[in-house]
């Protein structure tokens, strides 16, 4: 199961915070030969990870739970099946199945950082932070600056907000580029009233990473707040004129009507 981090929404001059997915497998197109009792999981399991992304929660839970049958010990089977429960509203199944796929593979970072996410989507923010420093000390997690950033987002809607800012720049302190970490501080510190350290990471996430809407208009809330009218000015052209269709645009435009 490969690693995708949460991702976040820059919506508004008080910024929220958003939690919104965090883990994904590869799928393959072609049809694999079942020449053992792992053939027949693993082939049930990518038809049910290939459901669950189309939306499609009921044959995604019918066919991780066939992969399951076949092969109880599947962590990364009953870590999708959790969260295919969550989705279908079984709020006691996805922690039952959760709690079963952590028990199974400890170490698997990936099934502890979608239990983490789950949790805090709950509200269980300690849990989570609990399941997040789980995955980011595991000898088998090969980014653990993806859980850093999302154990940061989670915090930050607890709210703790100089909790937040460690795990965030103890991402940047393993990855200096990573725009996740770089953007969630950038809003973190807009949030606090530093805007000179948010114009700074701003800058640091704008030279290695394309700009969306939400990072545009943020720039545009930041150099607004220090006094700077041209930048301020051609951060909101460059949203208008790259992205004329998003929500930021619209409340760019309201905004100065």
């Amino acid at each position: 199961m490969t690693k995708r981090a949460i991702i976040s929404g820059v919506a508004s001059l008080t910024m929220v915070l958003l939690l919104a997915g965090c883990v994904s497998t590869t799928t393959t197109s072609n049809t694999p030969k079942m020449q053992s009792t792992d053939d027949a999981s693993d082939f049930n399991f990518q038809l049910g990870t290939g459901y669950y992304r189309k939306g499609n929660y009921k044959l995604a839970r019918d066919r991780l739970e066939r992969a399951i049958e076949i092969d109880p010990r599947n962590a990364d089977a009953h870590s999708w099946l959790a969260m295919t429960f969550g989705k279908l509203g079984l709020q006691r199944q996805a922690e039952e199945s959760f709690d079963r796929a952590v028990r199974l593979d400890s170490k698997n970072s990936d099934v502890r950082n979608a239990y983490a996410v789950y949790l805090c989507q709950q509200g269980k923010y300690d849990a989570a932070q609990e399941q997040f420093d789980k995955a980011i000390r595991s000898t088998e997690n090969e980014d653990p600056y993806v859980m850093m950033t999302n154990a940061g987002v989670c915090v930050a809607k607890k709210p703790d907000l100089a909790l937040a800012e460690e795990y965030f720049r103890d991402a940047i302190e393993i990855r200096p580029s990573y725009g996740e970490a770089l953007i969630q501080l950038a809003a973190l510190k807009h949030r606090t009233e530093d805007n000179l350290s948010a114009r700074a990471f701003l800058q640091r996430y704008l030279a290695s990473n394309p700009p969306s809407s939400g990072v545009l208009y943020l720039a545009v809330q930041v150099e607004t707040q220090l006094g700077d009218e041209r930048a301020a000015t051609d951060y909101m052209n460059q949203l208008l004129r790259d992205f004329p269709a998003s929500a930021e645009a619209r409340l760019m435009l309201q905004q100065g009507s």
